[in-house]
């Protein structure tokens, strides 16, 4: 954090979206204005689009919300997050305390320096403009009893967003959520400490809320920011949101499974009886999506008969056509 403590005192300073001269920052935080100009490169590796005007100064593209603990806090049942600016991984900082953590605990970023996805995909995770939050949770049942669990982590994301607006968001199985056919935010589930009879879970959430054409640059899928659907929305809020729910939900699931949230998949299906191809690994299987069964499997029609599948991904770009 230390090498950090200046280039986030500045971001602060920025975070209203007006010019502010070098001098006037430099005298501020106490540093040369080469070493002003220095850190604001620190804050363009962070994503941040910037604009530096002759005779003007600095300023972000435009203005950002900024994560506050206390605010966080304020909106919370139970108060266990950790909220570090600048972070390797969320999940990976949990994973790393897991024998330290009680269930429910959590931790939020501004910035991830190596975010992840599923499969090991990059996650692009710019400063300030979307929300990158884990939380941890012990499992006390055998390991195969958490089939279904991204599924329904899907389902009460999606349910929030729409909550907040964003009526026609959806899921791509097992647990991407889609708005307009694109990519809105995706879910991590990691496993570890696995025994007969419990697991240590980690659950890692990205969602694009103020996303920017800048980064579009550096991103292989079509994607999509609250913010473009005219969505202006409280980090803060949505955190704590999203992490009542989820504490709220995983004695339920832990209890009945998934049976309890079968009935909420079909309206949230992006792909509810259309053509789809699933990769699985090298491989693809071709049928007609037919929803989940209560284990999270995806019901695949092939030749008539329905399959269930447990791993693959669907692929939108390799759709194939009902004769």
């Amino acid at each position: 954090m230390k090498n950090h403590i200046i280039p986030l005192k500045l971001v602060a300073l920025l975070a209203d979206g007006k010019f502010h001269s070098s001098q006037q920052l430099a005298h501020i935080l106490d540093i040369s204005r080469a070493d002003v100009n220095k850190h604001i490169q620190t804050l363009k590796s962070w994503g941040l689009d910037m604009y530096t005007v002759y005779d003007k100064g600095y300023s972000l593209s435009t203005s950002i919300q900024l994560l506050d603990q206390k605010k966080i806090f304020s909106y919370l049942n139970q108060p266990n997050v950790s909220v570090i600016p600048v972070i390797n991984s969320t999940n990976q900082y949990l994973l790393d305390r897991i024998d330290q953590l009680s269930s429910g605990d959590a931790c939020i970023a501004e910035y991830q320096q190596a975010g992840r996805g599923r499969r090991g995909k990059k996650w692009l995770s710019p400063f300030g403009t979307n929300l990158y939050l884990s939380m941890y949770w012990y499992f006390k049942q055998k390991p195969v009893a958490t089939m279904g669990l991204s599924v329904v982590i899907a389902i009460v994301i999606a349910q929030i967003i729409q909550s907040l607006g964003a009526s026609d968001v959806r899921i791509k199985w097992p647990n991407d959520l889609y708005l307009d056919h694109r990519k809105l935010a995706g879910i991590l589930v990691e496993l570890t400490g696995q025994t007969t009879d419990s697991v240590h879970i980690v659950i890692g959430v990205g969602m694009n809320l103020f996303m920017n054409t800048l980064n579009n640059l550096k991103v292989n899928q079509n994607w999509i920011s609250l913010h473009e659907v005219g969505m202006n929305i409280d980090r803060n809020a949505l955190a704590a949101k999203m992490l009542n729910s989820l504490r709220q939900t995983l004695p339920i699931f832990e209890q009945n499974g998934l049976k309890p949230f079968m009935m909420h998949w079909e309206s949230l299906d992006d792909f509810m009886n259309q053509p789809i191809t699933l990769l699985i690994g090298e491989s693809e299987v071709h049928g007609i999506a037919r929803g989940i069964n209560e284990q999270g499997a995806l019901l695949l029609e092939e030749n008539g008969k329905i399959n269930s599948w447990i791993d693959g991904e669907i692929s939108l770009n390799a759709r194939f056509d009902i004769n």
